[in-house]
C-alpha cells in the first residue's frame, strides 16, 4: 500500500473512530436514562456494534498495510 493510501486510511480511521465514540456515548447516555427509552436499546447497540466493527476492521487493514 502506498504513502497516499496510507494516508486517507488514516483519516478513514480517524472518522470511523469519531462515529464509535459517538455511539459509545449514545449506548451510555440511554443506559442512564432507563427505562426511559428501553425500546430503543436494540438499535442504538446495533449502531454502536457497527461502529466499531468498522473502526476494528479498518485498523486492521492499516496494521496489514505496514507489517
Amino acid at each position: 500500500m502506498d504513502a497516499v493510501a496510507i494516508d486517507a486510511l488514516k483519516a478513514e480511521i480517524k472518522k470511523l473512530n469519531a462515529r464509535a465514540t459517538q455511539a459509545k456515548m449514545d449506548l451510555h447516555d440511554l443506559s442512564e436514562e432507563l427505562p426511559i427509552g428501553w425500546e430503543k436499546i436494540p438499535e442504538v447497540a446495533r449502531v454502536a456494534h457497527e461502529a466499531h466493527a468498522a473502526l476494528i476492521a479498518a485498523r486492521a487493514r492499516l496494521a496489514g498495510s505496514t507489517a
